[in-house]
């Protein structure tokens, strides 16, 4: 397998509450796809929302409700400026805030979020990090 991720989907309890967050609150732009599902294109990436119920069927799980999965989603952003802006929109849109941004013990500068539909966010500043002109990062080695 190569080392790659080429899609998230999040499963989400009401889509169009999930649509009006993302593309209303955050700004980002739809691309085509199946009705029932709504599809961002990242870079190098795509992210999905799906019914959460669509989404457990489809994979023949069981949901079990959990409020945490053990994972965050980030946004890595180019100054800490954009970082307090990013979870401002989010605030505004009708995230909850589980973190206010501050210093890390890493040299970065950070925050976090839930969404609606409580997928955590975490929205940082990393400076040993670079992004290129859409987006992409650069993990620096250690």
């Amino acid at each position: 397998m190569e080392q790659r991720l080429s899609l998230v989907t999040l499963g989400v309890a009401d889509l169009d509450r999930a649509a009006a967050f993302y593309e209303g609150g955050l700004g980002w732009k739809r691309v085509a796809g199946p009705e029932g599902v709504i599809f961002f294109q990242l870079p190098g990436m795509g992210l999905a929302l799906w019914a959460r119920a669509s989404l457990a069927e489809d994979a023949q799980i069981t949901d079990g409700g959990a409020s945490f999965s053990g994972m965050a989603l980030a946004y890595n952003a180019r100054d800490r400026d954009e970082v307090d802006s990013v979870l401002a929109a989010a605030r505004a849109a009708g995230g909850t805030m589980t973190k206010a941004p501050h210093e890390v013990f890493w040299g970065g500068y950070s925050g976090y979020f839930t969404d609606p539909d409580g997928h955590l966010w975490e929205v940082a500043h990393n400076p040993f990090w670079t992004l290129d002109a859409e987006g992409r990062v650069t993990i620096a080695a250690a």
